[in-house]
């Protein structure tokens, strides 16, 4: 079946940002590929889900197939899809950095370099990846190593493929979140965490939420890294 509405890919989708980002979308008039480990089908005509681990190339292809198979275009994807584990660069394991690079840069490579070409045929497309400021700001006692590599990359990248695809109606852009309330995060860690940004509080879904819906309308906005952050990415505090 083909359509001319707006399809949006979007990974991480089962809960937190990703699960209020289906939603946004779909308020906008989107028809939606959901994929998760876990998530499950909607009642939501407008959302198929795609369960699969993001990092397997074949979880990507069967995301982008049901994409054009069901809906006929893809014009968004948002490289929501993450981890984070923070804890002495020496004591990293060799799980832990399989893991790490496996959703965050494979989950990456694969889905988006598959979406990107029926992007390219369509002559227009946007794709999103969210990263972390911690990136540019390591924060004093967060030690993050596998973090600045494999969100780094996803910021570079982004600029890279900016870059690459800006003739051919792609644009490429990123969300650079400070520490988010989501379910990841125990409402007992909340008042140690508000303190790692310099307004006090963490940060709402419905911020980085925003800041995705107005890059997706910004049609002149590529290569952009949006930190969403509280003010982390401003300096040290």
């Amino acid at each position: 079946m083909t359509s001319q509405q707006n399809v949006a890919i979007i990974t991480g989708a089962s809960q937190g940002i990703g699960e209020a980002l289906v939603r946004a979308y779909r308020d906008r008039g989107y028809k939606v590929v959901a994929t998760s480990r876990s998530i499950k089908q909607s009642s939501d005509e407008g959302v198929y889900a795609v369960a699969g681990d993001i990092a397997n190339p074949e979880t990507a292809e069967r995301v982008v197939h049901q994409a054009l198979e069901r809906f006929g275009r893809i014009d968004t994807l948002i490289n929501n899809a993450g981890v984070f584990l923070a804890k002495p660069f020496v004591d990293f394991t060799q799980e832990d950095f399989d893991h790490n690079f496996g959703v965050n840069v494979s989950g990456f490579f694969h889905v988006t370099q598959r979406a990107a070409r029926q992007m390219l045929k369509q002559g227009s497309g946007h794709v999103v990846n969210i990263t972390t400021s911690l990136v540019n700001q390591p924060i004093a006692g967060v030690p993050a190593a596998l973090a600045s590599l494999t969100k780094g990359g996803l910021n570079a990248v982004t600029q890279g493929l900016a870059i690459e695809f800006a003739k051919t109606g792609v644009r490429v852009n990123a969300v650079s979140p400070g520490i988010i309330k989501t379910p990841l995060h125990p409402l007992e860690t909340h008042d140690a965490m508000s303190a790692l940004h310099p307004v006090g509080r963490m940060g709402e879904i419905r911020d980085i939420v925003d800041a995705v819906i107005y890059l997706e309308g910004a049609s002149f906005v590529t290569g952009e890294i949006l930190h969403v952050d509280g003010g982390q990415n401003a300096g040290r505090w």
